[in-house]
């Protein structure tokens, strides 16, 4: 059961943006030892630049940062995400937490605290997270962010505006990231069996997809098999 455990928490990243250093890099080595993949800010600009890159499946964020504080960050973060957020901090006033659960906060922990308690409190987000990821039916892979019950893509947090095949063509690879789909398969599966249009049709809409994103965030989303087909990688 507990490799079970540690395969799934495998495939999820946690952000600490912690300015003790000491702290963080305890609670990393604890994290780790869950299975989790862990990503680290000691700042409040660095953690900001981190968090929007929408590639992390919950963030442990402190208040008291240098550059920008855990409050700020949290706002900035609410207005294009609802990755969980488990505030950390030594501050235990009452203020500060309400400021925080109002700001969209899940949870919140004051430090000194329990590692096993923090481990128990972020079991219980990414579970509850993941059951209303299955529901609203949103995908992310690289940055992207795709919401098909919204109809809503964004790329880092910054939307991006696609017809409906493009939109139908992104779904379809992000549902089979890391599995080279061929032309054939993505024209049976966007397009249908019964398409009598180009048969190019495929490459054409992929390079609408390039153009939309990797040109212009200076990505590389799709990639290409030659011969085979199209893939979109995630490690």
């Amino acid at each position: 059961m507990k490799k079970d455990t540690e395969r799934v928490n495998d495939m999820q990243k946690i952000l600490i943006v912690e300015d003790e250093e000491k702290i963080a890099r305890f609670v990393e080595l604890e994290l780790k030892h869950e299975g989790y993949k862990v990503e680290k800010a000691f700042d409040g600009r660095k953690g900001l630049e981190l968090a929007e890159s929408g590639e992390h499946d919950l963030i442990l964020l402190d208040i008291m940062l240098p550059g920008i504080n855990g409050i700020e960050i949290l706002r900035r973060i609410r207005r294009n995400s609802n990755v969980p957020v488990i505030m950390l901090t030594a501050r235990d006033a009452v203020m500060d937490k309400v400021s925080g659960l109002d700001m969209g906060a899940d949870d919140y922990i004051t430090k000194p605290f329990a590692i096993e308690e923090l481990l128990a409190r972020i079991r219980v987000i990414l579970r509850k997270s993941a059951v209303t990821e299955t529901k609203t039916h949103v995908l992310h892979c690289s940055g992207i962010t795709l919401d098909s019950d919204r109809f809503k893509v964004t790329y880092n947090g910054v939307p991006v505006e696609l017809t409906a095949k493009e939109f139908s063509l992104l779904q379809t690879l992000m549902q089979n990231k890391n599995i080279v789909m061929s032309r054939d398969t993505l024209l049976a599966d966007v397009w249908g069996y019964d398409y009598l249009g180009e048969t190019n049709v495929v490459d054409v809409y992929v390079r609408y997809l390039r153009q939309k994103i990797d040109e212009k965030f200076g990505a590389k989303i799709i990639t290409t098999v030659r011969g085979v087909g199209y893939v979109i990688k995630e490690d």
